[in-house]
Formats: structure tokens, C-alpha cells, sequence
């Protein structure tokens, strides 16, 4: 599998303040949508179709990175860039 530009990494911060994760490639915005998200809702379902799309080369990754962020939002994460 050939690895995917993402973009810049970023972390999802939860509600208190705890940094959650980092998300720096789309294999690791998919295990989380997939693996570790905390609510099932549209917006999840709608990043992961996006996510897997662009890890498919039949999507844009700008549009499943935009979908992801909303999703985190969703959830009750806040996404905060990495330096």
C-alpha cells in the first residue's frame, strides 16, 4: 500500500482538554473512524466513506480530511495543530 499525503498532522483533543490522539496519515484517521470512534453518527459514517475513497484513489483526500474534522467535531473533539 502506498502511503497517502494527508497534510499537516494535528491532534483531536477531547472536551477536558486531554490530547486523545495524533492524526498525522489517513491509514490512522481510518483506524480511529473505524476502531476507536466514540459515536456512531452521520458525520462518522460520511468521513469514513470519504476516508476510504481517497485511500482508494476514487476520492479526494482534502474532502475526507474536511469530513474528518467535521466528524471530530461531531464526537466533542477539538482539533489542535502540531508544530
Amino acid at each position: 500500500m502506498m502511503d497517502i499525503p494527508w497534510g499537516e498532522p494535528f491532534a483531536l483533543i477531547d472536551s477536558k482538554g486531554n490530547d486523545v490522539a495524533r492524526v498525522g496519515t489517513i491509514e490512522t484517521a481510518h483506524h480511529w473512524l473505524r476502531r476507536k470512534w466514540p459515536v456512531a453518527d452521520g458525520a462518522q459514517k460520511k468521513a469514513l466513506l470519504r476516508v476510504e475513497a481517497a485511500m482508494d484513489c476514487m476520492g479526494s483526500v482534502d474532502e475526507a480530511r474536511q469530513a474528518f474534522l467535521l466528524a471530530a467535531r461531531s464526537a466533542g473533539f477539538v482539533p489542535a495543530r502540531r508544530a
